[in-house]
């Protein structure tokens, strides 16, 4: 994999020279980088991370490394996914304001992006582990969905300028086929950089051996590849989420690419199912089943959410190609079943993806800390047992979960399962 000749991955010795003579930078805390402070705080996967203080602000410094921080130089990655992962903020930031981080400069050659510091929000999973909740979380995810989904598809876009869109993101060919193996296909054999708790064998070996199950993961592995509806976050999880008591911000999309519409919020219910999952791990008895209630409650307000602005944005907003008023209102004819009809269709879609990444967080690489914090083997694999077996529901009927209250239901059922 070739990089640019000018690339150079930052230090905290070496950030300040390199940064000095940007102006958005200077502009926002300082032009004389004698007087910043640096700190290199990327925990993540993929990439440079830094907080940079200066007398008169602070700011979020972000650079792509040329391979997987997990890993190492033995998994090679394009540094052309921090372009994308830029044009994703800049088009979130106008489909839904002030949900995700300001981007105040880009570096191609540097693969580097410099961004609004948010404070004092906290990485979300972070917070659920912890056992915080935050105000309106689930109206603010749904909501967040509904306008990336609605308003980058052609139910809102003029058809030209979305497939363009479809071209220019289509270029981002390596991390969307990180998604494709560890998501879709690696949890299903054994897979060289697969890992998972000591006892669960039995269950695993019962997922990779049901035909059925791996065909219909299949089928959605098919739906992700092929299936351009709208521009997807990708990784949307509650380590891609940010927040304060009461305000969230959305992070990390350089897994976009563009996808189907059930795609995010299938993925963002997996991780709040597994943190009320994960939560006996981390909650005292008294407060457990409260805390628990609440998560639930956060699936179902985004999801309610979600329903909500979708169809407000299909009553206000649908000037695409699709669904056309000429077909419908201009006929004197209502459109609301077909909305409902969508939605459906979405929310089934997504029972889908949601059983399929609480497969890949347990079984594939990169698994989540709500589990892996979990210092008691044995009831980490008793709660991970749990989470696998409702992700193959889900997997398998997923129609038949398309209600938040079949879900939640569903959910509930689960976690009172007695697993030896």
């Amino acid at each position: 994999m070739d990089t640019p000749d000018l690339y150079r991955p930052l230090t905290p010795e070496t950030l300040g020279d390199r940064l000095s003579g940007i102006s958005a930078v200077a502009d926002r805390i300082g032009a004389d980088p004698s007087d910043w402070t640096v700190r290199e705080v990327g925990d993540g996967n993929l990439n440079l991370v830094f907080i940079v203080e200066g007398p008169k602000g602070t700011i979020i410094v972000k650079q792509a490394l040329p391979y997987v921080r997990l890993v190492g130089d033995s998994w090679p990655l394009p540094l052309y996914r921090a372009l994308y992962e830029n044009h994703a903020l800049v088009r979130q930031a106008a489909r839904d304001p002030d949900a995700v981080p300001e981007v105040y400069h880009f570096d191609e050659d540097q693969a580097l992006i410099v961004m609004e510091f948010l404070s004092p929000h906290k990485i979300l999973r972070r917070k659920l582990i912890d056992g915080e909740k935050v105000a309106g979380l689930g109206a603010f995810l749904g909501t967040f969905c509904a306008r990336t989904a609605f308003r980058g598809s052609e139910l809102s876009m003029k058809s030209a300028d979305k497939k363009a869109d479809v071209s220019l993101f289509a270029g981002n060919v390596e991390i969307p086929a990180i998604t494709e193996a560890l998501v879709f296909t690696d949890p299903y054999y054994a897979a060289e950089m697969n890992h998972h708790t000591e006892g669960l064998d039995p269950v695993v070996a019962d997922l990779r051996t049901n035909a059925e199950l791996k065909a219909k993961v299949q089928r959605f592995l098919m739906k992700f590849a092929s299936n351009t509806e709208t521009m997807v976050h990708g990784d949307l999880h509650s380590g891609s989420i940010m927040s304060t008591d009461s305000d969230s911000r959305v992070i990390d999309p350089e897994f976009v690419q563009y996808g189907p519409l059930g795609f995010d919020i299938g993925m963002l219910t997996a991780n709040f199912l597994m943190a009320y999952f994960s939560q006996p791990a981390h909650r005292s008895a008294e407060t457990l089943e409260d805390f628990q209630e609440w998560v639930l409650s956060v699936i179902a307000e985004t999801f309610s959410s979600f329903e909500a602005e979708f169809t407000r944005l299909w009553n206000t907003e649908r000037t695409g190609m699709l669904y056309p008023a000429s077909l419908f209102e201009d006929q004197g004819q209502a459109s609301d079943i077909a909305c409902a009809g969508l939605l459906q269709e979405i929310r089934n879609e997504a029972m889908g993806y949601c059983g399929i990444e609480m497969h890949r967080r347990t079984l594939s690489l990169a698994h989540n800390a709500d589990f892996e914090e979990i210092e008691d083997k044995q009831l980490k694999r008793r709660l991970e047992t749990r989470n696998l077996l409702m992700g193959a529901d889900l997997i398998l009927s997923p129609e038949s979960y398309g209600s938040t209250d079949a879900l939640v239901k569903l959910a509930r059922q689960f976690n009172k399962k007695d697993i030896p």
